[in-house]
């Protein structure tokens, strides 16, 4: 094997970097949320797949998948059995196996120029891109748990999702991260190299650019004036977290109606700001107010004694056979007015593809008895004096349905949540995380409603102002700027995202095609061209034919 091919470990320590990565990687998102792991962990990847063939390559990167996402996803078994959650992480895992083969090509290697040495830290950031935009999108339109981006809602790399959303904050982690174990790798293989002054050149380089990049989001600044408005989420608690929080869902709506009508008080005995609207999270009446009457009134007299308008999470009884996740806008002394249908049911969780299928492996498909369908109109609501843009649940992770909303005009974005069936897990801080980082990839204040925690207000800078912790009825309230202005990450849209795939894929292309045996070979720290060029001449016998 050449110098370029050659394995700069052992391929059990090699293991051993990939299963110790993957779980750092893990450990950077709530809880923890000790965000320099996701650097460290990417680093660890970038160690265990150089040198190694691209077979051998996939199967270190399923490694590393594995330990990443089975911790990460533990909350999607907690109620439903092993079974489900451990087919959830090995899917998410087989992608990082299938970035790693391709990866494997770009790590850096003894023969090439500083240039294309630190250039192959883009191009690794540029695949993770790709990977996660694959991952998000398949099948049955993708799972976006688990983006690196969404591992940074406290780090400086999350003031770049102003400029790029968090596809640009995957691939600053992911090049910071490529740039660190390009940088200890250099160190590991120094003696394939003839000049120990240029080991120490290109180690230090690389181990500054890491730095850089990660710094790099303090350059950007953020906006977060805008005209204020009094917000108030109810957080009305469930009786029992678990697949059956709302076996009893008069009790649930009731819970919501008794904070809100507790809040009416408040601020008619001038002890709380009346709020200029009022937000119940998804879930908030699983009994169809448009069908039950009794469940209708319980709103009405809630939104009458508030006097604001409120949304309303309500489960509907629509169409025939068939269930709708809906945001209801209450108006008071009117009722339900406008509506937004949930545009991306959850599989497996609110609808079951293929379900004479998946029976056949378990019988839990059942819980879910009946399908939700999806709404195909992006959540712009008018709600009072805002324009409030929603997102139901997990559609927060998914970048085109939260930006379809800003496009639409919204000056507030409303995540309202159901996390009572993930129980006392790290499911509802995961998610928060991504709310924070939709406030600063829109420049919008968010306000992020859940049945029972983690609830939050925050403003556009990503900066929590309100918060209320798991399973305890809260009301929070907050003054919250509104927003019109597009970022660069608006108008970008989804070619930011593309753009840096492509930097992975033709980049790699370009380093594949550049790594076919040639004539010369280049050491480390000189590039074709440069004044300091050392080339090193292949040898091979020279055959003449004289004449006779």
């Amino acid at each position: 094997m050449n110098p370029g091919r050659r394995a700069p470990v052992p391929l059990v320590v090699a293991v051993l970097l990939a299963i110790a990565g993957g779980y750092l990687t893990r450990l950077a998102f709530p809880d923890p949320g000790w965000w320099p792991l996701a650097v460290v962990g990417v680093a660890a990847w970038v160690l265990a797949i150089a040198g190694r063939r691209p077979l051998v390559a996939a199967a270190l990167g399923l490694l590393y998948g594995l330990s990443f996402f089975v911790p990460l996803l533990h909350w999607s078994g907690v109620y439903v059995g092993a079974m489900p959650w451990l087919a959830l992480s090995v899917l998410q895992a087989a992608y990082l196996a299938l970035l790693s083969a391709p990866a494997a090509w770009a790590v850096a290697r003894p023969e090439w120029g500083r240039r294309r040495t630190l250039a192959s830290t883009a191009v690794l950031a540029g695949l993770w891109t790709a990977q996660e935009a694959l991952r998000d999108r398949t099948p049955f339109g993708g799972f976006p748990w688990g983006r690196l981006a969404f591992s940074q809602a406290d780090s400086p790399f999350v003031r770049l999702a102003f400029l790029g959303g968090a596809p640009l904050v995957t691939f600053a982690v992911a090049w910071s991260g490529a740039a660190l174990g390009t940088a200890v790798l250099v160190v590991l293989r120094r003696s394939d190299f003839s000049r120990p002054a240029t080991v120490a050149t290109v180690a230090v380089a690389a181990g500054g650019l890491a730095v850089l990049v990660a710094a790099s989001g303090l350059l950007v600044p953020l906006a977060t004036g805008g005209t204020p408005t009094r917000v108030a989420g109810i957080q009305g608690d469930v009786p029992e977290a678990g697949l059956d929080f709302n076996a009893e869902r008069r009790a649930v709506l009731d819970n919501h109606a008794r904070v809100t009508t507790e809040l009416a008080r408040r601020v008619a005995a001038g002890t709380s700001p009346r709020p200029d609207v009022v937000i119940w999270p998804e879930n908030a009446s699983d009994l169809d107010p448009y069908q039950q009457a009794d469940a209708r009134q319980v709103i009405d007299d809630a939104v009458d004694a508030i006097g604001v308008p409120t949304l309303v999470g309500a489960v509907l009884q629509r169409p025939v056979g068939f269930l709708t996740n809906a945001s209801i806008v209450w108006e008071p002394g009117v009722g339900p007015t406008q509506l937004y249908a949930k545009r991306h049911p959850v599989p497996f969780g609110e609808y079951i593809p293929y379900r004479s299928f998946f029976r056949t492996f378990s019988a839990k498909v059942d819980l879910v008895r009946e399908d939700f369908v999806a709404g195909h109109v992006p959540g712009v609501l008018d709600l009072g004096p805002t324009r409030a843009g929603i997102a139901i649940c997990f559609e927060v992770a998914y970048d085109d349905l939260v930006r379809d909303t800003v496009r639409g005009g919204a000056d507030l974005l409303v995540v309202q949540t159901n996390n009572a069936t993930f129980g006392y897990t790290d499911e509802a801080v995961q998610q928060l995380a991504m709310s924070r980082l939709r406030a600063i990839e829109h420049g919008r204040s968010v306000a992020h409603v859940s049945t029972v925690g983690e609830s939050a207000l925050i403003t556009p800078d990503g900066r929590v102002v309100a918060r209320a912790g798991l399973f305890t009825p809260a009301v929070l309230e907050a003054t919250l700027p509104l927003r019109t202005a597009r970022t660069p990450a608006d108008r970008l849209g989804g070619w930011a995202e593309l753009g840096l795939a492509l930097i992975g894929m033709l980049g790699c292309a370009a380093l594949f095609l550049g790594s076919r045996p040639g004539p010369r070979r280049w050491r480390l720290g000189s590039a074709p061209g440069d004044p300091t060029d050392n080339p090193v001449q292949d040898e091979a016998p020279i055959e003449r034919a004289e004449a006779g």
